[in-house]
């Protein structure tokens, strides 16, 4: 592990330095675009339960409230929003966070209190890692935001198939939003941290350096017995 802090604050530093100019670039254009704060900063839950703020650039309006499950085109991300999130842009300011050891390039996303509370027995495990800006979860649903639009899509046209293998499960009383939320807890969160607790037992630095070169060249690696 020594070996990667090192890694993480030498090239979070660098980074930085050299992404500077871009940095400077999208955050004039947040400021002209949407008004408001550059950043959008956050608690997420860090290294051992430590809660820490993480920093990202602002993608949504000011006024938005609501959910933290997001899901592709609703209104509240705006049209430059869109595109920060789209080529993962709106998360380098998170290079700040790896720089000063609150986070790592590689890991579990850092979740929000109210998720990272719901772990229990061996899956609180994951907690003692450094948050990552990518990782396996991540990189398996790197289209989270589009998999929820298209799951809420197919329930609201009543898509047999689906309908079917959710029976248990009542969402004509769901609104959009609601049936988004129970997607992203009942199906994609179970299965991120199921991910990740892989990741914990079976770390490799030559996989976090797979990872990071996959994230940057949009490639998918075998995983943990599947391709992500």
């Amino acid at each position: 592990m020594i070996l990667k802090f090192l890694f993480d604050r030498m090239v979070a530093f660098f980074g930085l330095l050299c992404l500077g100019p871009l940095l400077l670039v999208v955050a004039v254009l947040i400021k002209i675009q949407m008004p408001g704060p550059v950043l959008f900063v956050q608690k997420r839950v860090g290294k051992n339960g430590k809660v820490f703020n993480c920093h990202k650039f602002r993608s949504m309006k000011m006024e938005h409230g609501g959910s933290t499950v997001s899901v592709a085109g609703e209104s509240r991300i705006t049209p430059l929003g869109a595109k920060l999130r789209r080529y993962k842009i709106d998360e380098l300011p998170e290079l700040w966070d790896v720089l000063i050891g609150e986070m790592s390039f590689v890991g579990p996303r850092p979740d929000v209190p109210g998720y990272a509370d719901r772990l229990e027995g061996i899956d609180r495990d994951v907690l003692k890692l450094r948050p990552g800006i990518t990782g396996p979860a991540s990189l398996k649903y790197r289209d989270e935001e589009e998999m929820i639009a298209e799951f809420v899509q197919k329930v609201k046209a009543k898509d047999v198939t689906l309908l079917t293998q959710y029976k248990y499960v009542d969402f004509s009383q769901m609104s959009d939003e609601q049936i988004a939320v129970w997607y992203n807890d009942y199906i994609i969160f179970p299965d991120k941290v199921r991910i990740n607790y892989y990741y914990y037992c079976h770390y490799s630095f030559t996989k976090d350096i797979q990872m990071i070169l996959a994230t940057l060249l949009g490639r998918r690696i075998y995983y943990a017995g599947e391709t992500i």
